[in-house]
């Protein structure tokens, strides 16, 4: 099947998903989370927005010349085909474009995108084989008419209820973890539901949502109480279950330990030179540091009190007690790239040149793909629009 590459990427190993084609229909977060993967993965991506574009193109600052770098961060290696679906030609090449993918997203509000003629049941009879996901806030029954936000599932899920101090305020977590969270859970779907229609040859409808997806993504906490009936609350950077796991001060800045068994512990307690912490009685056993931890805590307090983070962090990793430093965004990209993991890819030339962050996943036999910069709004178009009135 021809498909309408504009940039012919010489390789000697293909990409595992290398022939696909997506339809993307998905906008924001987490339906354009998981193309991009796609997209990384080898899979012809066209992104179709409206002619007002994606929103995230406008969430800015902050900016790279002009365009949003939230925009940027989602949207690499796809085209862009600008479409209005309140017009009778632009949806029939909507249309068109769904019989030809081998996988579509949307994100519209559940029932949305059937007013178009668009939903699974529309599009499945001529296309079989079509992998179709369709990702909402809270589900298509109850919740179908409430709007999915994450900051919003951040607070009715749980999470916010475990973020903070125990005296202060709920807060939020940095990111949006459950957009993000629920973009992976969608592409775990089309990946089990591409497997599937190798033996079936048959596509699948597949349904993800960011409660349920918050709700699995809470683990620990939610398990707590569906299996004992526990309502977990806020402890700060503390663990419920572990001790000591938590942040810790040095004599510069703080750092986080995370000494979550016997064995670390006894390091920890080696490296500090309070040895006689670890046979004492009281702190020999995970469930007794945990139980006694007010009575730990001071005298490691006490201990760490002489050390940098950056000299702790050296000597306790050396020790195999996990460590580290709290740092900014710009420190976190200096070490990986130190570590070797070449955490940048640069896509574009010249004046649209951009540095993003690298897809996480390495492959033994199979690369990933790194071709276009994200697209301008309606780069494409013309070129698609061509593909699709042909017969290839």
């Amino acid at each position: 099947m021809n498909t309408p590459h504009s940039t012919t990427v010489p390789t000697t190993t293909r990409a595992p998903l290398d022939g696909l084609i997506v339809a993307d229909l998905s906008r924001v977060l987490a339906g354009p989370y998981c193309s991009m993967l796609l997209a990384d993965m080898g899979a012809t991506v066209i992104k179709v927005e409206s002619p007002a574009g994606d929103d995230t193109r406008t969430w800015a600052p902050p900016e790279k010349d002009g365009v949003a770098t939230y925009y940027m961060s989602i949207n690499r290696n796809k085209r862009s085909l600008v479409l209005d679906f309140k017009d009778p030609n632009d949806l029939a090449v909507a249309r068109r474009l769904l019989a030809r993918a081998d996988i579509a997203l949307e994100n519209f509000k559940p029932g949305g995108v059937e007013k178009f003629g668009l939903g699974y049941d529309d599009v499945v009879t001529d296309n079989p084989g079509l992998i179709y996901l369709s990702i909402s806030g809270f589900g298509t029954e109850g919740g179908r008419a409430l709007p999915g936000y994450d900051l919003v599932v951040q607070a009715v899920s749980g999470l916010m209820s475990l973020t903070g101090e125990p005296d202060g305020p709920a807060l939020r977590a940095g990111i949006s973890v459950f957009d993000v969270m629920t973009g992976m859970h969608g592409l775990i779907g089309v990946l089990a539901a591409l497997h599937q229609r190798a033996e079936t040859g048959r596509g699948q409808h597949i349904e993800v949502n960011l409660l349920s997806s918050a709700l699995s993504g809470l683990v620990n906490h939610s398990a707590a109480f569906t299996a004992a009936g526990a309502v977990p609350m806020r402890m700060g950077n503390a663990h419920p279950s572990v001790y000591p796991y938590q942040t810790m001060p040095t004599a510069d800045r703080d750092v986080i330990i995370t000494a979550a068994n016997d064995r670390q512990f006894r390091s920890l307690c080696r490296v500090l030179g309070v040895e006689h912490l670890a046979d004492d009685e009281r702190f020999a056993r995970n469930e007794d540091r945990t139980a006694n931890r007010e009575a730990l805590h001071p005298q490691l307090i006490e201990a760490l009190s002489t050390w940098s983070a950056d000299d702790l962090f050296t000597e306790l990793m050396a020790a195999g007690v996990p460590c580290g430093p709290i740092n900014n965004i710009a420190e976190g990209v200096a070490l990986a790239e130190r570590l070797g993991l070449e955490p940048r890819v640069t896509l574009g030339s010249g004046d649209h040149r951009v540095d993003l962050v690298r897809n996480p996943i390495r492959f033994s036999d199979a690369e990933l793909r790194y071709h276009t910069a994200p697209p301008a709004l309606g780069e494409h178009s013309d070129d698609i629009r061509a593909w699709l009135a042909s017969d290839n």
